[in-house]
């Protein structure tokens, strides 16, 4: 069972086709984090995500899995001659998702919105990122997040609190994706979110993972997309409790691995090591091809770590769960619930883009 949502596709148009404008940041070493502050809006670069996902289960064991995303995408800064609230300083996009692992069936729903009186956006002051009645609340003091999303024949409240302190990915405080100053982001994660809440009327509960990016450049012309991995195992290869691990694999658009590809690795203490490209290895050894894109995702991987001790397999708890757009200048990329087996055991989440065409950012 599929269902999709439809959206205003010419604003849509409109923020993959801007070009860019002047005065805006970049991502360079020696950014100074600063939390609760930085868990939110960061108007002065261009891009910017909140991304929640994570793996549930009701009381008599139904299996889910569920995707929340808020996009923030500048459109102009500086003095303008439209006063109006309904002006287009920035567009918010948003994206939600159910796997119903058990039942076989894949939900998704997109919306797009100004930020206008009040529609969407993201507010240090109020505590929460938000676009229509789909929301992230925080409580700063803790860090814990309650989402909270309504649409047709989907309802959800996720109470989410943090086992793990927050994780800067990559090296000297960015996350490089290319070559050059500023071609990267600040990326914190959240790697291991303990769930607890309401689906549709029935209790919840499971892990999360949230990931957090701002950001003015990242991809090259010759990087054609990415396979994002969220891993969360019951036992560190070396014991101790569950560990956690986030792999990034940059493909060029010749077939070949960027070398900025990179990962994190959260042991059970919460301290986190960078991983360099050479670190890890993943192969596809399973493929799904797309009913109605026709594109050909790896919807099974191994994965090998082999500082770590670690060998794992990932298989998607669903082939189908592409997000495909209804316009043909966004982007159509597959994203779902994965399970980990071999060294250790655990759940998680798989992002793959570029493989219809190359991913833009």
């Amino acid at each position: 069972m599929r269902q999709s949502l439809r959206f205003r596709p010419a604003l849509w148009l409109a923020v993959c086709l801007w070009a860019g404008t002047p005065g805006f940041r970049e991502a360079l070493p020696g950014y100074r984090f600063e939390f609760p502050r930085d868990h939110f809006n960061h108007p002065e670069f261009r891009t910017e995500w909140w991304y929640y996902t994570g793996n549930l289960q009701a009381a008599g064991g139904h299996r889910y899995g569920f995707e929340l995303v808020f996009f923030r995408e500048a459109r102009r800064r500086g003095p303008s001659p439209n006063a109006s609230s309904w002006r287009a300083d920035d567009l918010y996009l948003a994206h939600l998702a159910l796997t119903d692992i058990d039942a076989a069936g894949f939900r998704y729903f997109q919306r797009l919105n100004r930020a206008g009186p009040g529609l969407a956006g993201a507010s240090f002051e109020e505590g929460r990122v938000w676009n229509g009645n789909w929301e992230a609340r925080w409580d700063k003091a803790s860090a814990a997040q309650t989402l909270s999303a309504l649409v047709s024949g989907l309802r959800f409240q996720l109470r989410l609190s943090p086992r793990t302190p927050p994780v800067i990915n990559g090296e000297n405080g960015v996350s490089q994706k290319a070559e050059g100053p500023g071609k990267a982001s600040y990326y914190v994660s959240f790697p291991l979110l303990a769930v607890q809440g309401v689906l549709n009327g029935a209790p919840v509960s499971g892990t999360a993972w949230m990931d957090h990016e701002w950001f003015t450049h990242q991809l090259q012309d010759d990087q054609q997309g990415w396979d994002w991995f969220s891993i969360q195992l019951a036992n560190a290869p070396a014991g101790g409790g569950p560990c956690e691990l986030m792999l990034l694999q940059l493909r060029r658009t010749n077939g070949t691995l960027d070398p900025f590809s990179a990962g994190t690795y959260i042991a059970p203490d919460g301290r986190a090591t960078h991983l360099k490209h050479q670190d890890f290895h993943l192969e596809p050894i399973q493929f799904w091809t797309s009913p109605r894109t026709h594109t050909r995702y790896p919807v099974a991987w191994r994965i090998a770590i082999p500082s770590l001790g670690l060998a794992l397999d990932c298989r998607a708890a669903l082939p189908d769960q592409e997000l495909v757009s209804e316009n043909a200048a966004a982007p159509t990329y597959w994203e779902g619930a994965v399970t980990y087996s071999g060294s250790s055991s655990g759940v998680g989440y798989l992002e793959m883009t570029g493989y219809g065409k190359p991913m833009r950012l």
